[in-house]
């Protein structure tokens, strides 16, 4: 008898449509799979024999084909086991065929019948829904990100009995609400650490402020114990709240990572710290069947490297094509993965090994030494970060002024308002942020006037800007004239995005 239940494979981020069918027939016993699969999804056919046994369903001896459709696509992670089983169960009669249609299945078994839970349920869900399905039965530890997809039914399952049971004796399986995605909670800030807990510091605060109104990338640089990493660390704090479709999209990544939480949706903007030992390919995503890494990830949050002059020089310039384009592209033989990567780059720096230069009292480098650390970074990388800081180490007045500092939502206020402001000025557009600007789109966007320009070519021969680090700082001013709702960018503008443009330190 034939059967087929759809299933998916995890393709990057994305999923595709997978059919599985079985066929039970007379003639010599045996248990084949075909479908250009992996291992893990061969070994598959020892686990669904052993797991339907354990559960109570017998097997006669026949001639078990399964095979994976398309045969192009190659099949690979351990969520093909169940709808395998459910599949060779409805071959065999157990199941009518009819229930079938519709239905979409997707879990691990262990040798006792148990499901266990996968990566990548959320993606699976939605393509569940774009194939046509109605039903979707995932791992009960999947199924309430699974739930967040509106207009089908999910249902989530704990034992190989259970799936038996919802078909054959009506045993309908529990379910999440078929709404549970109709809208995102809202994210507690409990915990977020706050600017108002910063001393001091207010060049570094504004720079920060400014870099979260227009998504603008940005490097500190200072002593040790400055503050660096205090500041990086409250940024996706003061970001305006994701969207629905924004946490849909965020979540889907981690859900292919396996590191969705409990909720089954993320709610907070994702901020990610690697370590300056994480290689090329942890950063950009990597593996046999490519997953998502910390680039990917940081998607529509803020992706940290703290040390960065520590980080190998093959992971910093990986760097280059997502600041750029806001995506990872991944080339395998069996095809091309692209991850989403959209994010705000905060960096930080000592001035040199030690920390301290220019301060010759406490450094003792050379010349050449700092030099060489400084060179670590390539120009090319510190051309596509807007904004460069330094962070200079605290007076101890500053450290003990009891004066209330300004909050975390206080400067989260001002953020929203000037994302407001770009929202209405770039709709109908692809552009949300004046950090994705092009140079026509610049022209069109951000005009500025005779006086002003005149002021940046002063500014540009005096800087040895480039074409990209001039783009940049235009971008840079139309944001600090955005904080202050000007509809035009003036003079002080531009002067206040200049001062964030690095200088020339043993060039």
């Amino acid at each position: 008898m034939f059967s087929r239940v759809k299933s998916a494979v995890l393709y990057g981020i994305e999923c595709r449509t997978i059919s599985v069918e079985a066929d039970a027939s007379e003639g010599l016993p045996g248990f084949s799979m075909v479908g250009y699969l992996a291992s893990e999804v061969r070994e598959a056919q020892d686990r669904v024999r052993t797991a339907l046994k354990n559960s109570g369903y017998r097997l006669l001896p026949k001639k078990i084909t399964v095979n994976l459709s398309p045969a192009d696509i190659r099949k690979s992670g351990s969520g093909f086991d169940l709808p395998i089983a459910v599949a060779v169960m409805a071959a065999y009669g157990y199941i009518p065929q009819p229930l079938l249609e519709g239905v979409f299945l997707a879990g691990e078994l262990g040798l006792d019948g148990s499901i266990r839970g996968i990566h990548g349920v959320l993606g699976m869900v939605m393509e569940a829904k774009r194939a046509g399905c109605t039903v979707c039965i995932v791992p009960a530890a999947n199924v309430k990100e699974g739930a967040v997809i509106r207009d089908i039914q999910v249902y989530g399952a704990a034992h190989l009995r259970e799936v038996a049971a919802h078909f054959i004796a009506g045993k309908q399986l529990a379910a999440e609400p078929a709404d549970a995605g109709a809208r995102l909670p809202e994210a507690s800030r409990e915990g977020t650490p706050d600017f108002a807990d910063i001393r001091g510091q207010h060049i570094a605060k504004r720079a920060a402020e400014i870099a979260a109104a227009g998504m603008h990338n940005l490097l500190l640089c200072g002593p040790p114990g400055a503050g660096k990493t205090m500041i990086a660390s409250r940024i996706s704090g003061i970001l305006p709240p994701m969207s629905l479709d924004e946490a849909l999209e965020v979540s889907q990544i981690h859900s292919v990572a396996g590191i969705l939480p409990e909720e089954g949706i993320l709610t907070a903007r994702p901020f990610r710290m690697p370590h300056h030992t994480t290689s090329a390919a942890a950063l950009a995503g990597g593996g046999l069947v490519p997953r998502p890494g910390e680039i990917s990830l940081a998607h529509r949050g803020v992706l940290y490297l703290d040390e960065l002059p520590e980080f190998q020089k093959d992971a910093l310039e990986v760097l280059r094509q997502p600041l750029e384009e806001g995506e990872v592209r991944i080339s395998r033989s069996s095809g091309q993965y692209v991850f989403p990567a959209d994010f705000m780059l905060v960096a930080s720096r000592n001035p040199c090994r030690c920390g301290y230069f220019p301060d010759r009292r406490r450094c003792r480098c050379s010349e050449p030494e700092v030099r060489s650390y400084l060179h670590r970074i390539s120009r090319p990388l510190l051309d596509r970060i807007d904004l460069h800081v330094d962070v200079q180490q605290l007076p101890y007045a500053d450290l003990v002024d009891s004066r209330a500092e300004e909050t975390s939502a206080q400067i989260r206020k001002r953020v929203l308002r000037a994302q407001k402001i770009q929202a209405a000025r770039y709709r109908g557009s692809r552009f949300r942020f004046n950090s994705e600007l092009t140079a026509p789109a610049l022209r069109q966007y951000c005009p500025i006037g005779a006086k002003q320009e005149a002021q940046m070519a002063r500014i540009y021969e005096q800087k040895h800007l480039t074409a990209r680090t001039y783009h940049r700082l235009i971008k840079v001013a139309r944001t600090i004239a955005d904080l202050e709702e000007s509809e035009t960018i003036e003079s002080r503008h531009l002067s206040e995005a200049v001062l964030y443009r690095p200088a020339e330190i043993l060039m």
